[in-house]
């Protein structure tokens, strides 16, 4: 069972919406300008809130486009505008264009809390997409909720996220790493009953809710070691030590892309040889195996040291070429004009884009700050997009993807899909497999969500 299969897009689907697209070159009849449904001209466009102007709209975020965190990360930004510029050329939507600012943090809460203060108090932006990392988007949040900034789509799958009441403009956007702790450990539980099982997690929420969902399914003398390390400090000899000491023979990671590659030469340096699975934040192949490259000085090359690594999917990857989804993120990515290839850190960036339009849509022509979060709310649950299992968004929830598939990366990168799409939630939820079938893009590769109002 392929990556390819698993999304169980045939073949001639996937060539027909290519062939669409090249056919109408992106043009759009309306789904991107004035799309929605919500009827009007640009002539009928006003301006509302801060940032929402008769002719454009400013949407934010911060991002490490420096430091340790940037490699990978500070891709994600490029492939947001790479779509934004194309529902820009198409029209836009409701006439407007969408402007997008982002700036560096440094994946450092302090900088965090500062660009925060920039982007929404002197630029004045009228909503927050894709704010990247837990510990970091957290110092944010306060600013965020008591300035009425809808502050969509977390690039992180801490539960800080989901919490309605106390940060009602606030929303998630992946698999948070609960569920995603629930799906690896039934998956080893059920598969992998006889591995002793060694934790290597970051030291804040995104370490805390993984191994809160391994431990639903994994018992104490399963998990033989749990080691933590903090973002910034590169020297896991300690931690990996630990988990060879305890006869760890198969290490989960909730970690992020560097530490993954830093804990394998680590283990490599002590001959510490076990089984790895890897939480998706951490595991893409071609950018872990680029560090590993670099951090050996070239003594390890490409993605090859990863072959048999399990890790998961909730979004489809690049190495998916008949993806109708990955086909669309190609093509908008070429015509963006942008240095470099199309990565999944870009298909990542795309994607939240793509439901950022149909949450722009859903809220009608001249939305304030609050018809946004309202729109989201009433009809995010039913968005469809390149996401493999359903959003949870609802006036009581503000959790996003509530699923993903178990897969194996090759020696080449690319991926072998062990399980189908899983279906789970926080807490007791029971795991199921997801029953719908995936979506494909609409034909000029915009949505066009109806507006609720």
């Amino acid at each position: 069972m392929t990556r390819n299969s698993r999304r169980l897009v045939s073949f001639l689907a996937a060539a027909t919406i290519a062939s669409t697209l090249a056919a109408c070159g992106g043009d759009d009849d309306g789904g991107g300008g004035g799309g929605g449904g919500g009827g009007g001209t640009a002539e009928d466009n006003e301006a509302t809130d801060p940032g929402m102007t008769e002719d454009t709209v400013l949407i934010g975020a911060h991002y490490p486009l420096t430091g340790p965190a940037a490699p990978g990360y500070s891709e994600i930004p490029t492939g947001v505008q790479a779509y934004f510029d194309y529902v820009n050329a198409n029209g836009g939507v409701y006439d407007r264009q969408i402007e997008w600012r982002y700036l560096d943090d440094g994946y450092n809460p302090t900088n965090t809390g500062q660009v925060v203060n920039q982007l929404v108090l002197e630029d004045e932006i009228f909503a927050m997409m894709g704010g990247l990392g837990t510990a970091t988007h957290n110092a944010a949040l306060d600013l965020l909720n008591g300035e009425g900034v809808p502050d969509f789509f977390v690039a992180s799958g801490s539960s800080l996220w989901d919490n309605p009441e106390e940060n009602p403009y606030t929303f998630g956007w992946q698999t948070d790493y609960e569920s995603e702790g629930k799906i690896i450990g039934q998956y080893i539980a059920e598969n992998l009953p006889d591995a002793k099982v060694g934790l290597f997690l970051q030291d804040d929420d995104f370490g805390e809710d993984g191994e809160r969902g391994v431990r639903q399914y994994l018992d104490d003398d399963q998990i033989v070691e749990v080691q933590t390390y903090t973002s910034g400090n590169t020297d896991l000899g300690a931690q990996i030590s630990a988990l060879q000491a305890s006869g760890a023979d198969f290490v989960v990671g909730f970690n992020t892309p560097i530490y993954t590659a830093l804990a394998r030469i680590t283990a490599q340096q002590l001959g510490y040889d076990p089984e790895w699975f890897v939480s998706n934040v951490g595991s893409d192949p071609q950018l872990v195996g680029s560090l590993l490259e670099r951090f050996s000085q070239g003594a390890i090359s490409g993605s090859a040291p990863l072959e048999g690594t399990y890790t998961t999917d909730y979004l489809p990857t690049v190495d998916e070429v008949d993806n109708p989804w990955v086909q669309l993120f190609q093509q908008v990515w070429e015509e963006s004009g942008q240095e470099g290839e199309l990565t999944n850190f870009r298909i990542y960036g795309m994607s939240q884009a793509y439901t950022m339009v149909q949450a722009l849509q859903a809220a009608g022509r001249n939305p304030t700050r609050d018809d946004l979060v309202e729109a989201l709310e009433e009809a995010g649950g039913d968005f469809q997009g390149p996401a493999l299992a359903p959003f949870r968004y609802s006036a009581d929830r503000h959790a996003g993807i509530s699923g993903m598939a178990v897969s194996r990366i090759n020696a080449d990168g690319s991926g072998e899909a062990l399980t189908p799409v899983l279906v789970t939630d926080v807490g007791d939820a029971e795991i199921e497999e997801f029953d719908g079938e995936a979506s494909t893009p609409p034909e000029n590769g915009i949505p066009d969500e109806e507006a609720i109002g």
